[in-house]
């Protein structure tokens, strides 16, 4: 789960450490304006922008339930991220799988994927979409 938060960490600290400078140099309002861009950008990097994470086996159970998608993903993946904020409130609805959480979805990913954790990967209905458009997703999900 550490490596989850590198990213984020690594650009408050950047972000700190520029709005310093920049306070330091007389330019107070400019320094707040950067640090607030870095906090943002911390915040959209961070999984707390994502939905609770279940583990592989228990999000394939309750597809089979309620027949929602499974969305398997992993922090600081760009297109993961450009899924969840195209998808809107609409995100609820998925079960979303974190792959760097549980090695049985690492291992589903890889093994639709050619060997690969290319992710997001969406199993609809048993099939399985690398990387869909996020349009086409919505499509998916049952109107609530």
């Amino acid at each position: 789960m550490m490596r989850a938060w590198i990213l984020p960490v690594v650009l408050l600290l950047c972000g700190s450490v520029a709005a310093l400078e920049r306070a330091f140099g007389g330019s107070p309002g400019s320094a707040a304006t950067l640090l607030l861009v870095f906090v943002l950008l911390a915040g959209v990097t961070s999984p707390l922008v994502f939905p609770r994470s279940v583990g592989a086996l228990e999000a394939q159970q309750r597809s089979a339930v309620d027949g929602r998608p499974v969305v398997f993903w992993r922090p600081g993946c760009t297109y993961c991220l450009r899924l969840r904020i195209r998808l809107g409130r609409g995100a609820r609805q998925l079960h979303w799988v974190n792959i760097w959480r549980d090695p049985a979805g690492a291992a589903a990913v890889r093994e639709v994927n050619g060997g690969n954790e290319t992710v997001p990967t969406l199993v609809v209905g048993g099939q399985s979409h690398t990387n869909p458009d996020p349009a086409w997703v919505r499509e998916q999900l049952s109107p609530s």
